[in-house]
Protein backbone atom coordinates (compact mmCIF):
# COMPACT_ATOMS: atom_id res chain seq x y z
CA UNK A 1 0.00 0.00 0.00
CA UNK A 2 1.32 3.43 -0.96
CA UNK A 3 2.20 5.57 2.04
CA UNK A 4 0.61 9.02 1.89
CA UNK A 5 1.06 12.12 3.99
CA UNK A 6 -2.02 12.87 6.06
CA UNK A 7 -3.23 16.20 7.41
CA UNK A 8 -3.65 15.78 11.17
CA UNK A 9 -4.07 19.34 12.40
CA UNK A 10 -4.61 22.95 11.40
CA UNK A 11 -4.52 26.24 13.28
CA UNK A 12 -4.84 29.93 12.47
CA UNK A 13 -4.10 33.23 14.19
CA UNK A 14 -4.62 36.92 13.43
CA UNK A 15 -3.59 40.19 15.11
CA UNK A 16 -6.08 41.39 17.74
CA UNK A 17 -7.18 44.54 15.90
CA UNK A 18 -9.55 44.40 12.95
CA UNK A 19 -10.90 47.15 10.74
CA UNK A 20 -13.87 47.54 8.44
CA UNK A 21 -13.13 48.84 4.97
CA UNK A 22 -14.75 52.15 5.93
CA UNK A 23 -12.49 52.42 8.99
CA UNK A 24 -9.39 51.93 6.83
CA UNK A 25 -10.61 54.63 4.44
CA UNK A 26 -11.21 56.97 7.35
CA UNK A 27 -7.86 56.20 9.00
CA UNK A 28 -5.87 57.07 5.90
CA UNK A 29 -8.26 59.85 4.82
CA UNK A 30 -8.82 58.31 1.40
CA UNK A 31 -11.31 60.55 -0.42
CA UNK A 32 -10.83 59.64 -4.09
CA UNK A 33 -14.15 58.22 -5.32
CA UNK A 34 -12.58 55.51 -7.48
CA UNK A 35 -10.31 54.32 -4.68
CA UNK A 36 -13.19 54.28 -2.20
CA UNK A 37 -15.22 52.24 -4.65
CA UNK A 38 -12.46 49.61 -4.81
CA UNK A 39 -12.50 49.28 -1.01
CA UNK A 40 -16.26 49.23 -0.59
CA UNK A 41 -17.02 46.82 -3.45
CA UNK A 42 -14.38 44.24 -2.51
CA UNK A 43 -16.71 41.69 -0.79
CA UNK A 44 -14.53 42.26 2.30
CA UNK A 45 -16.17 43.38 5.54
CA UNK A 46 -13.23 43.29 7.94
CA UNK A 47 -9.48 42.67 7.96
CA UNK A 48 -7.02 42.15 10.80
CA UNK A 49 -4.21 44.67 10.33
CA UNK A 50 -1.30 46.18 12.25
CA UNK A 51 -1.59 49.81 11.19
CA UNK A 52 0.88 52.52 12.21
CA UNK A 53 0.00 54.50 15.34
CA UNK A 54 -1.43 58.02 15.01
CA UNK A 55 0.96 60.94 15.15
CA UNK A 56 0.47 64.32 16.82
CA UNK A 57 -1.90 65.37 14.04
CA UNK A 58 -4.01 62.24 14.48
CA UNK A 59 -2.93 60.77 11.15
CA UNK A 60 -0.97 57.50 10.91
CA UNK A 61 2.75 58.09 11.20
CA UNK A 62 4.88 57.37 8.16
CA UNK A 63 6.77 54.07 8.14
CA UNK A 64 10.09 53.66 6.36
CA UNK A 65 11.09 50.33 4.83
CA UNK A 66 13.14 49.50 7.91
CA UNK A 67 10.08 50.04 10.12
CA UNK A 68 8.04 47.74 7.88
CA UNK A 69 10.68 45.01 8.07
CA UNK A 70 10.67 45.28 11.87
CA UNK A 71 6.88 45.04 11.84
CA UNK A 72 7.01 41.95 9.65
CA UNK A 73 9.52 40.23 11.90
CA UNK A 74 7.59 40.95 15.10
CA UNK A 75 4.14 40.02 13.86
CA UNK A 76 5.10 37.11 11.61
CA UNK A 77 6.76 35.50 14.63
CA UNK A 78 3.98 36.36 17.10
CA UNK A 79 1.06 35.27 14.90
CA UNK A 80 3.06 32.32 13.60
CA UNK A 81 3.63 31.00 17.11
CA UNK A 82 -0.07 31.21 17.96
CA UNK A 83 -1.07 29.44 14.74
CA UNK A 84 1.53 26.73 15.32
CA UNK A 85 0.36 26.14 18.88
CA UNK A 86 -3.29 25.96 17.78
CA UNK A 87 -2.36 23.48 15.06
CA UNK A 88 -0.45 21.21 17.44
CA UNK A 89 -3.33 21.28 19.93
CA UNK A 90 -5.74 20.10 17.25
CA UNK A 91 -3.26 17.40 16.22
CA UNK A 92 -2.92 16.19 19.80
CA UNK A 93 0.82 16.89 19.60
CA UNK A 94 3.37 18.97 21.47
CA UNK A 95 6.33 21.10 20.46
CA UNK A 96 8.59 18.15 21.28
CA UNK A 97 6.90 16.13 18.52
CA UNK A 98 7.80 18.56 15.70
CA UNK A 99 10.55 17.05 13.55
CA UNK A 100 10.37 19.42 10.58
CA UNK A 101 9.19 23.03 10.43
CA UNK A 102 8.68 24.74 7.07
CA UNK A 103 7.88 28.46 7.23
CA UNK A 104 6.37 30.45 4.37
CA UNK A 105 6.26 34.24 4.07
CA UNK A 106 6.30 36.83 1.31
CA UNK A 107 5.67 40.04 3.25
CA UNK A 108 9.21 40.59 4.49
CA UNK A 109 12.73 39.21 4.22
CA UNK A 110 14.46 37.59 7.19
CA UNK A 111 17.90 36.05 7.65
CA UNK A 112 17.98 33.88 9.69
CA UNK A 113 14.61 32.73 8.48
CA UNK A 114 11.29 32.65 10.28
CA UNK A 115 11.76 28.96 11.10
CA UNK A 116 14.96 29.61 13.08
CA UNK A 117 13.36 32.50 14.98
CA UNK A 118 10.33 30.43 15.96
CA UNK A 119 12.40 27.39 16.93
CA UNK A 120 14.47 29.62 19.23
CA UNK A 121 11.45 31.43 20.65
CA UNK A 122 9.57 28.25 21.49
CA UNK A 123 12.53 26.12 22.50
CA UNK A 124 11.79 23.48 19.86
CA UNK A 125 14.33 20.63 19.74
CA UNK A 126 17.48 21.92 18.06
CA UNK A 127 17.63 18.69 16.07
CA UNK A 128 14.39 19.66 14.30
CA UNK A 129 15.02 20.12 10.58
CA UNK A 130 13.66 23.25 8.97
CA UNK A 131 13.08 25.03 5.68
CA UNK A 132 11.92 28.49 4.61
CA UNK A 133 10.03 29.50 1.46
CA UNK A 134 10.32 33.25 0.91
CA UNK A 135 8.90 35.44 -1.82
CA UNK A 136 6.76 32.95 -3.76
CA UNK A 137 3.57 34.81 -2.87
CA UNK A 138 0.01 33.66 -2.29
CA UNK A 139 0.48 30.27 -3.98
CA UNK A 140 3.41 29.31 -1.74
CA UNK A 141 1.42 27.47 0.94
CA UNK A 142 0.70 24.64 -1.49
CA UNK A 143 4.29 24.67 -2.78
CA UNK A 144 5.37 24.11 0.82
CA UNK A 145 2.74 21.43 1.40
CA UNK A 146 4.02 19.57 -1.65
CA UNK A 147 7.62 19.58 -0.41
CA UNK A 148 6.77 18.74 3.20
CA UNK A 149 4.43 15.92 2.14
CA UNK A 150 7.49 14.42 0.46
CA UNK A 151 9.51 14.86 3.67
CA UNK A 152 6.75 13.12 5.61
CA UNK A 153 6.72 10.12 3.29
CA UNK A 154 10.52 9.89 3.59
CA UNK A 155 10.26 10.10 7.41
CA UNK A 156 7.21 7.96 8.29
CA UNK A 157 5.69 8.47 11.71
CA UNK A 158 7.35 11.86 12.23
CA UNK A 159 5.39 15.10 12.59
CA UNK A 160 6.01 17.95 10.14
CA UNK A 161 4.42 21.39 10.14
CA UNK A 162 3.95 23.95 7.37
CA UNK A 163 3.49 27.45 8.79
CA UNK A 164 2.39 30.36 6.60
CA UNK A 165 2.79 33.69 8.40
CA UNK A 166 2.07 36.92 6.57
CA UNK A 167 2.12 40.51 7.88
CA UNK A 168 0.63 42.11 4.78
CA UNK A 169 0.39 45.49 6.53
CA UNK A 170 4.21 45.46 6.50
CA UNK A 171 4.20 45.38 2.71
CA UNK A 172 2.14 48.36 1.66
CA UNK A 173 2.65 51.82 0.22
CA UNK A 174 0.41 54.87 0.58
CA UNK A 175 -0.06 57.21 -2.36
CA UNK A 176 -2.91 58.47 -4.52
CA UNK A 177 -2.66 55.85 -7.29
CA UNK A 178 -5.23 53.20 -8.12
CA UNK A 179 -2.39 50.66 -8.10
CA UNK A 180 -1.93 51.01 -4.35
CA UNK A 181 -5.66 51.38 -3.71
CA UNK A 182 -6.28 47.92 -5.19
CA UNK A 183 -3.55 46.33 -3.07
CA UNK A 184 -4.40 48.20 0.14
CA UNK A 185 -8.08 47.27 -0.16
CA UNK A 186 -7.39 43.55 -0.35
CA UNK A 187 -4.76 42.10 1.98
CA UNK A 188 -4.99 41.24 5.67
CA UNK A 189 -2.56 39.94 8.29
CA UNK A 190 -2.70 36.35 9.48
CA UNK A 191 -0.93 33.04 10.00
CA UNK A 192 -1.99 29.44 9.42
CA UNK A 193 -0.29 26.13 10.18
CA UNK A 194 -0.96 22.57 9.04
CA UNK A 195 0.52 19.38 10.52
CA UNK A 196 1.35 16.25 8.50
CA UNK A 197 2.24 12.64 9.26
CA UNK A 198 2.81 9.72 6.89
CA UNK A 199 2.31 6.17 8.11
CA UNK A 200 1.73 5.22 11.73
CA UNK A 201 2.38 8.11 14.15
CA UNK A 202 5.49 7.78 16.28
CA UNK A 203 3.42 9.02 19.23
CA UNK A 204 -0.09 7.70 20.05
CA UNK A 205 -1.07 11.28 20.96
CA UNK A 206 -1.08 12.19 17.26
CA UNK A 207 -4.18 10.09 16.71
CA UNK A 208 -6.27 13.14 17.62
CA UNK A 209 -6.11 14.17 13.97
CA UNK A 210 -6.23 10.68 12.47
CA UNK A 211 -9.48 11.39 10.61
CA UNK A 212 -7.89 14.11 8.49
CA UNK A 213 -7.52 13.73 4.71
CA UNK A 214 -4.64 12.03 2.94
CA UNK A 215 -2.77 14.00 0.28
CA UNK A 216 -2.97 12.07 -2.98
CA UNK A 217 -1.24 14.22 -5.56
CA UNK A 218 -0.31 17.74 -6.71
CA UNK A 219 -0.45 19.61 -10.01
CA UNK A 220 1.18 22.96 -10.84
CA UNK A 221 0.72 25.36 -13.73
CA UNK A 222 2.86 28.40 -14.44
CA UNK A 223 1.83 31.10 -16.91
CA UNK A 224 5.12 32.68 -18.12
CA UNK A 225 3.28 35.24 -20.27
CA UNK A 226 1.89 36.69 -17.02
CA UNK A 227 5.18 36.70 -15.10
CA UNK A 228 4.88 40.44 -14.37
CA UNK A 229 1.19 40.41 -13.46
CA UNK A 230 1.87 40.11 -9.70
CA UNK A 231 5.14 41.48 -8.38
CA UNK A 232 7.02 43.61 -5.86
CA UNK A 233 8.71 46.73 -7.20
CA UNK A 234 10.98 49.18 -5.43
CA UNK A 235 9.21 52.55 -5.22
CA UNK A 236 12.04 55.09 -5.47
CA UNK A 237 9.79 57.99 -4.51
CA UNK A 238 8.52 56.36 -1.33
CA UNK A 239 11.73 54.45 -0.53
CA UNK A 240 9.97 51.12 -0.02
CA UNK A 241 8.65 48.11 -1.85
CA UNK A 242 5.17 48.22 -3.31
CA UNK A 243 3.09 45.38 -4.68
CA UNK A 244 1.54 45.40 -8.15
CA UNK A 245 -1.56 43.46 -9.25
CA UNK A 246 -2.49 43.55 -12.92
CA UNK A 247 -6.24 44.24 -13.31
CA UNK A 248 -6.41 41.34 -15.80
CA UNK A 249 -5.02 38.72 -13.42
CA UNK A 250 -8.44 37.32 -12.33
CA UNK A 251 -9.27 36.52 -15.94
CA UNK A 252 -5.81 35.04 -16.59
CA UNK A 253 -6.15 32.77 -13.54
CA UNK A 254 -9.69 31.79 -14.48
CA UNK A 255 -8.69 30.92 -18.04
CA UNK A 256 -6.04 28.47 -16.77
CA UNK A 257 -7.88 27.00 -13.77
CA UNK A 258 -9.65 24.38 -15.88
CA UNK A 259 -6.44 23.07 -17.45
CA UNK A 260 -4.58 22.51 -14.18
CA UNK A 261 -7.63 21.00 -12.47
CA UNK A 262 -8.16 18.53 -15.29
CA UNK A 263 -4.49 17.54 -15.10
CA UNK A 264 -4.79 17.06 -11.32
CA UNK A 265 -7.68 14.64 -11.85
CA UNK A 266 -6.25 12.91 -14.94
CA UNK A 267 -5.84 9.18 -14.45
CA UNK A 268 -7.79 9.10 -11.18
CA UNK A 269 -11.14 8.29 -12.74
CA UNK A 270 -12.57 11.38 -11.03
CA UNK A 271 -14.59 14.14 -12.61
CA UNK A 272 -15.02 17.62 -11.17
CA UNK A 273 -18.51 16.62 -10.02
CA UNK A 274 -16.90 13.91 -7.86
CA UNK A 275 -15.11 16.56 -5.77
CA UNK A 276 -17.10 17.24 -2.60
CA UNK A 277 -14.96 20.06 -1.18
CA UNK A 278 -13.26 22.96 -2.98
CA UNK A 279 -10.82 25.02 -0.89
CA UNK A 280 -9.65 27.91 -3.06
CA UNK A 281 -7.33 30.78 -2.18
CA UNK A 282 -9.31 33.90 -1.22
CA UNK A 283 -7.43 36.00 -3.77
CA UNK A 284 -10.20 38.53 -4.25
CA UNK A 285 -13.79 38.71 -5.42
CA UNK A 286 -12.98 38.71 -9.14
CA UNK A 287 -10.45 35.88 -8.78
CA UNK A 288 -12.98 33.69 -6.96
CA UNK A 289 -15.68 34.53 -9.51
CA UNK A 290 -13.36 33.64 -12.40
CA UNK A 291 -12.53 30.25 -10.86
CA UNK A 292 -16.21 29.53 -10.16
CA UNK A 293 -17.24 30.36 -13.73
CA UNK A 294 -14.42 28.48 -15.46
CA UNK A 295 -14.74 25.34 -13.32
CA UNK A 296 -18.53 25.39 -13.26
CA UNK A 297 -18.70 25.48 -9.47
CA UNK A 298 -21.62 26.57 -7.33
CA UNK A 299 -21.36 29.45 -4.89
CA UNK A 300 -21.93 26.92 -2.11
CA UNK A 301 -18.79 25.04 -3.19
CA UNK A 302 -16.62 28.09 -2.43
CA UNK A 303 -18.48 29.26 0.69
CA UNK A 304 -15.38 28.83 2.86
CA UNK A 305 -13.29 30.88 0.44
CA UNK A 306 -15.79 33.73 0.22
CA UNK A 307 -16.29 33.64 3.99
CA UNK A 308 -12.55 33.98 4.61
CA UNK A 309 -12.35 36.85 2.13
CA UNK A 310 -15.28 38.57 3.86
CA UNK A 311 -13.88 38.22 7.38
CA UNK A 312 -10.11 38.44 6.84
CA UNK A 313 -9.40 39.68 3.33
CA UNK A 314 -6.63 37.99 1.37
CA UNK A 315 -4.16 36.66 3.97
CA UNK A 316 -1.77 35.53 1.23
CA UNK A 317 -0.12 32.10 1.49
CA UNK A 318 -2.21 30.82 4.40
CA UNK A 319 -5.64 31.72 3.01
CA UNK A 320 -6.52 28.20 1.85
CA UNK A 321 -5.80 26.86 5.34
CA UNK A 322 -8.23 29.35 6.86
CA UNK A 323 -10.80 27.83 4.47
CA UNK A 324 -9.78 24.28 5.40
CA UNK A 325 -10.23 25.12 9.09
CA UNK A 326 -13.77 26.35 8.39
CA UNK A 327 -14.56 23.12 6.58
CA UNK A 328 -13.36 21.10 9.57
CA UNK A 329 -15.51 23.15 11.92
CA UNK A 330 -18.58 22.30 9.82
CA UNK A 331 -17.91 18.58 10.41
CA UNK A 332 -19.44 17.68 7.05
CA UNK A 333 -16.53 15.82 5.40
CA UNK A 334 -17.05 12.05 5.47
CA UNK A 335 -14.67 9.12 4.78
CA UNK A 336 -14.07 8.55 1.09
CA UNK A 337 -14.88 12.10 -0.01
CA UNK A 338 -12.43 14.05 -2.17
CA UNK A 339 -11.32 17.66 -1.95
CA UNK A 340 -9.28 20.01 -4.13
CA UNK A 341 -6.99 22.68 -2.71
CA UNK A 342 -6.13 25.55 -5.07
CA UNK A 343 -3.87 28.56 -4.66
CA UNK A 344 -2.61 31.14 -7.11
CA UNK A 345 0.06 33.82 -7.06
CA UNK A 346 3.09 35.43 -8.72
CA UNK A 347 4.70 33.62 -11.59
CA UNK A 348 1.87 33.67 -12.47
CA UNK A 349 1.18 30.27 -10.92
CA UNK A 350 -1.73 28.03 -9.99
CA UNK A 351 -1.05 25.24 -7.49
CA UNK A 352 -3.48 22.40 -6.76
CA UNK A 353 -3.69 19.32 -4.53
CA UNK A 354 -6.09 16.39 -4.41
CA UNK A 355 -6.99 15.10 -0.94
CA UNK A 356 -9.24 12.31 0.33
CA UNK A 357 -10.82 11.68 3.71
Amino acid sequence: MTVRAQIVGVGTAVPPTSYSQQEVLDTFEITDARARGVFLNSAIERRHLVLPPPGADGRPVGEQQGDLLDKHKAHAVESGIRALEACLKRAGASLADVRHLCCVTSTGFLTPGLSALIIRELGIDRDCSRSDIVGMGCNAGLNALNLVAGWSVANPGELAVVLCSEACSAAYAMDATMRTAVVNSLFGDGAAAVALIAGEPASPAHRAGADGPRILRFASHIIPDAVDAMRYDWDRDLGRFSFFLDPQIPYVIGAHAEEVTDRLLAGTGLLRDDISHWLVHSGGKKVIDAVVVNLGLSRHAVRHTTGVLRDYGNVSSGSFLFSYERLLEEQVATPGEYGVLMTMGPGSTIETALIQW
